[in-house]
C-alpha cells in the first residue's frame, strides 16, 4: 500500500533532507508542487488536503497558516516548526521520551517535531526527573554547540563565505544571550522541571552535528547519586531503543574528549555519563545530528510511526 506525503517547504534545509530520505521508497508517493506554485495558496490547499500525511518545514507563522488550510479530517500533520511544540492539542514527536509516547504519536493526527537542542536536553533530564534524582524545582544549566546548518540558509551562507566575501571568519559564536531561546518552552514542559534551565547555546565552524550537555553537582542533589547510578537510570530508560542509546560507562570514563560530528547523517542520539566520582560532579552529554534526530530524521521516524510502518525505514 502506498501513502501520499506532501512536504510543505521541501526546498529548505530540513525539508530537503526529509525528501531525500523518502525518495525512492515504494510505499511513499511524494506530492510535489511546481516551482511557480510553491507559494500559491490554492495549490498548497489542494496538496495539503489530498495527502495522507503532511510534513511542514516552514517558519512558525507559515506553519500555522498551513494548518488552517487543512479541512480534511483524515490528514496527519507533522510540524517541524516551533509553532505547535507546546500546544495541548498536539503530540510531542519524541518517540523515546516516555513509555507511551509512540502510542500517542501513532494515534494522533497532529504531531510536533521536537527542536534539536530540546531533543538532547529532554533525553538527558527527563529520565533523571522521573527517577526522582532531579527534583522538579532543581535549577539546571544546559550548554550546547551545534553546526551552523542549524541556523538555516542565512547562517549556512554566512559561515560558508569568508568575512572578505561578506560572510564570517568566526570559529565559535555564542548566541541567544538574552536567555530566551525558542526551544526553552518545550525543554521545560517535557523535561519534568518546573522552570527553564539557564541555556547557553553556541554555533561552531562546522556544518552539522551537536553536543548538548548538562553539568551536575551530585553532592548538592538530595540523594547524592553516584555516577554509576546515573548510567543505570539511562541504561534502563532507553533499553531496547534503536535510535537512543547509552554509551558504555567504563568506556566513556576512559574517553579524553568527544566531538560533535560522530553521528552525522544518522537518526541516532547517544548519551554519555562523564564525571569525577571523588569530586561528586557529572557531565551528562547527548550527542546527535542536529539535522538527523534533531530535525529531518525525527520527522521521518514520526511519519513512519503515524502511518503504521516500520519505524526505521529510510533511517540509519
Amino acid at each position: 500500500m502506498s501513502h501520499t506525503v506532501f512536504i510543505d517547504g521541501d526546498v529548505g534545509t530540513t525539508g530537503l533532507q526529509i525528501r531525500q530520505r523518502l525518495e525512492g521508497r515504494t510505499d511513499i508517493e511524494l506530492i510535489r508542487l511546481p516551482e511557480d506554485k510553491r507559494k500559491d495558496v490554492e495549490a498548497r490547499r489542494e496538496a495539503l488536503n489530498s495527502a495522507d500525511a503532511v510534513i511542514l518545514c516552514l517558519p512558525d507563522d507559515a506553519a500555522r497558516e498551513a494548518v488552517s488550510l487543512i479541512s480534511s479530517p483524515e490528514v496527519k500533520v507533522i510540524d517541524a516548526s516551533t509553532a505547535h511544540r507546546t500546544h495541548p492539542d498536539w503530540v510531542y514527536g519524541f518517540a523515546e521520551m516516555t513509555a507511551d509516547q509512540r502510542d500517542l504519536i501513532a494515534a494522533s493526527k497532529r504531531i510536533s517535531n521536537p527542536g534539536c537542542y530540546a531533543t538532547g536536553f529532554i533525553a538527558l533530564a527527563r529520565p533523571l526527573a522521573e527517577a526522582g534524582i532531579l527534583p522538579p524545582f532543581w535549577p539546571l544549566t544546559c550548554n550546547a554547540v551545534s553546526g551552523y546548518s542549524g541556523g538555516g540558509k542565512s547562517m549556512i551562507a554566512e559561515f560558508e563565505k569568508s568575512a572578505a566575501q561578506g560572510g564570517t571568519d568566526d570559529a565559535y559564536r555564542i548566541y541567544a544571550t538574552g536567555l530566551n531561546h525558542k526551544h526553552l518552552p518545550e525543554m521545560t514542559q517535557y523535561s519534568g522541571l518546573e522552570s527553564p534551565p539557564v541555556f547557553t547555546p553556541a554555533v561552531g565552524r562546522y556544518a552539522q552535528g551537536m553536543i548538548v550537555e548538562i553539568p551536575l553537582q551530585l553532592w548538592a542533589l538530595p540523594d547524592e547519586p553516584e555516577l554509576g547510578r546515573l548510567f543505570e537510570v539511562y541504561d534502563d530508560y532507553y533499553a531496547g531503543e534503536t535510535f537512543v542509546t547509552v554509551a558504555d560507562f567504563e568506556e566513556t570514563q576512559a574517553l579524553k574528549g568527544l566531538q560533535p560530528e560522530i553521528l552525522n547523517d544518522t537518526n541516532h542520539l547517544r548519551i554519555h555519563v562523564f564525571g569525577d566520582e571523588a569530586g561528586q560532579q557529572a557531565r551528562l552529554v547527548a550527542l546527535l545530528d542536529n539535522l538527523g534526530k534533531g530535525a529531518s530524521g525525527a520527522a521521518v521516524q514520526n511519519l513512519n510511526i503515524v502511518l503504521g510502518l516500520d519505524e526505521t525505514l529510510s533511517l540509519i
